[in-house]
């Protein structure tokens, strides 16, 4: 449980911090707004990604995603259904999600291996709980090896 607690940290300083490094990042569908984030693995005490079978390492990183449905000036989380990609000049990997539910939380996080300084491409389709539709997001991240 600690190593949970310790990873809803994590999230919450990606999600809801300040630090532009760590900053959330985040695109509206329609009523839904999907909050996404990049990090190097290293960022992770070793027992919190040993918690999740992350594997840690210079050139690993994960994506986080969720989701927030915006109604009638209320907001709420939402557990989605997700698919995704991952590819450079040279890697292409599928995406494998975890979900993690942490009280009204609910995050969803894979990771992946980069080369350093290459842009990675994403292309992540989901759908949320209850929507009529699946959307499709894609966007580029510059990954560097932290030293």
């Amino acid at each position: 449980m600690a190593a949970l607690a310790r990873l809803g940290l994590l999230l919450l300083g990606i999600f809801g911090g300040a630090n532009g490094a760590h900053a959330q990042q985040s695109k509206m569908f329609g009523p839904y707004e999907l909050h996404y984030s990049v990090v190097n693995t290293t960022f992770l005490a070793p027992d919190v990604a040993a918690t999740y079978g992350i594997v840690r390492g210079d050139n690993r990183a994960i994506l986080t995603l969720a989701v927030r449905e915006h109604q009638s000036g209320t907001s709420e989380i939402r557990p989605m259904l997700l698919k995704g990609r991952t590819w450079d000049l040279i890697q292409n990997q599928d995406l494998d999600f975890l979900e993690i539910r942490e009280g009204k939380a609910v995050y969803y996080i894979a990771d992946f291996k980069f080369i350093n300084e290459e842009w990675r491409f994403f292309e992540v389709d989901f759908r949320p709980e209850g929507a009529d539709q699946t959307y499709t997001f894609e966007f580029k991240h510059q990954l560097y090896v932290e030293e």
